[in-house]
């Protein structure tokens, strides 16, 4: 039995020392699209940064993991509609937020050939992200020190590009569908809270993180490239 175990972990090492890794940061910033401010889907109000780690499995895919914080302003003065304009209210909130998922590489792109490499890509997972819980009464925001938390599925478009043997730059557009629709102070729960609803309660809340992306990647050359 012991033997079996030492086999298993000498071959869970090799398995590790044979793939590419990528840490990195990412830096940009943040919307929302919900029942306040503007509407426009790719429009950052605010900053956004963060970290990521990607386990490259193929040519043509890579396990990822991130942490991101971000700020948005949702401002109902730079909304395109009449009666947001009229109402005037106004949303500071952020989100830090952790996902893991699937990237998805359209070409083959391969790291340990010299010369430069390139591909767009699609990722997704699931994500879980915290935010400050707030309604409005009265017209006036009311922030009760309280955070709150939700899952989101990630939607994201990208492209990387190898600068060097060991640098990796990209960018990044990533919408989340969240299910909650409170990221905005309209839609508390709580019985307690009714009289302050507004706006579609059927319609969860969105947000977005766009910006750059720069990693260091690491790892030993798999043994199936050894003979290209």
């Amino acid at each position: 039995m012991r033997y079996v175990a030492l086999v298993l972990l000498l071959f869970s090492l090799s398995v590790l020392q044979a793939q590419t890794y990528e840490v990195g940061i990412f830096a940009g910033g943040a919307n929302t699209i919900g029942d306040v401010g503007r509407t426009d889907y790719l429009l950052p109000s605010n900053i956004a940064f963060g970290g990521l780690f990607k386990w490259n499995k193929s040519k043509r895919y890579a396990w990822r993991g991130s942490l991101t914080y971000g700020k948005f302003t949702a401002n109902d003065s730079k909304s395109s509609s009449a009666a947001r304009q009229q109402r005037g209210y106004v949303v500071d909130n952020a989100i830090l937020e952790g996902s893991v998922g699937l990237e998805f590489n359209f070409v083959e792109y391969n790291l340990h050939k010299l010369g430069p490499a390139f591909t767009p890509y699609l990722y997704t997972g699931i994500t879980y992200f915290r935010y400050e819980y707030q309604y409005f009464n009265g017209g006036v925001l009311q922030d009760i020190n309280q955070k709150d938390g939700s899952f989101a599925v990630p939607m994201t478009v990208g492209f990387k590009y190898r600068i060097n043997q060991f640098l990796i730059f990209g960018g990044e557009i990533g919408a989340r569908y969240t299910f909650t629709d409170n990221l905005d102070g309209s839609n508390p729960e709580g019985s307690n809270f009714e009289e302050f609803k507004f706006g579609n309660i059927f319609s969860d809340d969105w947000y977005v993180f766009s910006g750059l992306t720069l990693t260091y990647t690491f790892g030993r050359k798999p043994c199936m490239d050894c003979f290209e």
